[in-house]
């Protein structure tokens, strides 16, 4: 079977996509997710007045962020919109 050269490009491109789905130690990515958290479940940064995890006030804090796996925060729905990769009001 002979590869193109765009062929082999693509096909590189599509497993490094999916290897970077996975840190070095073999668990997957994570990212912050803004705006998906219940009141007191935050993993950190709940904006003024907070210290750190668990201190978020009201369920769904604009600024109060929790680790997800990579990918899928956009993706994560609650009933004030999905979730934001960076704070929001």
């Amino acid at each position: 079977m002979k590869l193109t050269s765009a062929a082999l490009a693509a096909s590189l491109a599509a497993g490094l996509i999916a290897g970077a789905a996975h840190a070095a130690d073999g668990k997957p990515a994570m990212e912050k997710c803004y705006g998906i958290a219940k009141a007191g479940k935050n993993d950190c940064a709940a904006g003024p007045g907070t210290s750190c995890a668990g201190t978020s006030k009201v369920d769904y804090q604009g600024n109060a962020w929790k680790l997800v796996k990579a990918g899928t925060c956009i993706a994560t729905k609650t009933p004030k919109g999905n979730g934001s990769l960076t704070p929001r009001p």
